[in-house]
């Protein structure tokens, strides 16, 4: 059962409750260039209205991105990022009470961010792109997502070489003042990996739990589902359903995603067979 003896996280008027049931990431993409599509591109009343709308389908935090991790994406930097994510964390922080994370590997993006309201860093360099972000982190006492980005090293096996990394980033982490408490693992699904070994990965996922953090998985509209299903360049929604259950089954406590209502909806299904949460959405 996902995370279900480790304490909750608390901090700034917001509370994660691990192991009672999965929360829902949700992703605004404030880039011109997202690999699904979906980027807002500098169109604040969309952001604010996608923001309330995916709040009131039930995602427990929104993450804003403003540099795009596609296969062959094109870096920002830090001045470009900050005027993308800056502006929309801005404009939605008002409207909803969720909390909002900043996919940011760069020190001064996610400074400026946390001042303009972001309350969470999701890092898919897992800290290793900016040694300087961690301190950040620290100083300000935020929870941090730590990615596994690295590529494999020869024939070895995957799981073994995805924990080793993540601890010696957890290492790092704690190292620069960031509480244990606080740290957040992410496997990295389609980060230097083919897409056999990400449904390796999957298949295992609940190995990761021998690292004592909460974990999160992020599946939406990857590669990977395209290549299983013969869908060319499309990812379907229903492949990622698909993962979002199994992920969930394997232990994950946030699954990340693009499509929120139906990913919800999938978790609340899981969740009552995986953790027996039988309760119903009209009493939450």
């Amino acid at each position: 059962m996902a995370g279900d003896e480790l304490p909750a996280l608390r901090w700034g008027g917001h509370a994660l409750e691990w192991g009672v049931s999965t929360y829902v990431m949700a992703i605004l993409n404030a880039t011109p260039d997202s690999f699904s599509g979906d980027g807002l591109d500098g169109d604040l009343s969309r952001a604010v209205d996608l923001a309330q709308r995916v709040v009131a389908e039930g995602a427990g935090i929104i993450d804003v991105g403003g540099e795009s991790t596609r296969p062959g994406y094109s870096p920002v930097d830090a001045a470009d990022e900050i005027a993308r994510v800056v502006s929309v964390i801005r404009a939605i922080a008002p409207h909803v009470r969720v909390p909002i994370s900043v996919d940011t590997s760069k020190a001064a993006v996610a400074e400026a961010a946390i001042v303009a309201g972001a309350s969470m860093i999701n890092d898919v360099r897992g800290f290793t792109g900016d040694p300087e972000l961690k301190f950040v982190v620290a100083r300000h006492g935020l929870p941090a997502v730590i990615v596994h980005d690295r590529a494999l090293d020869g024939p070895g096996d995957l799981m073994t070489q995805v924990l080793r990394e993540l601890s010696r980033r957890l290492d790092s982490a704690l190292a620069a003042g960031i509480a244990w408490e606080k740290l957040i693992i992410d496997p990295g699904f389609g980060f230097g990996k083919q897409w056999p070994q990400n449904l390796e990965l999957l298949r295992r996922m609940g190995e990761l739990k021998v690292l004592g953090r909460p974990v999160l998985a992020g599946l939406s509209r990857k590669k990977t589902i395209a290549h299983v299903l013969g869908a060319g360049d499309r990812s379907p929604l229903e492949g990622t359903l698909a993962t979002t259950a199994l992920a969930i089954s394997q232990g994950a406590d946030i699954v990340r995603v693009h499509d929120v209502e139906p990913n919800v909806r999938v978790a609340r299904m899981t969740d009552a067979v995986v953790r027996g949460n039988l309760e119903s959405p009209e009493r939450r």
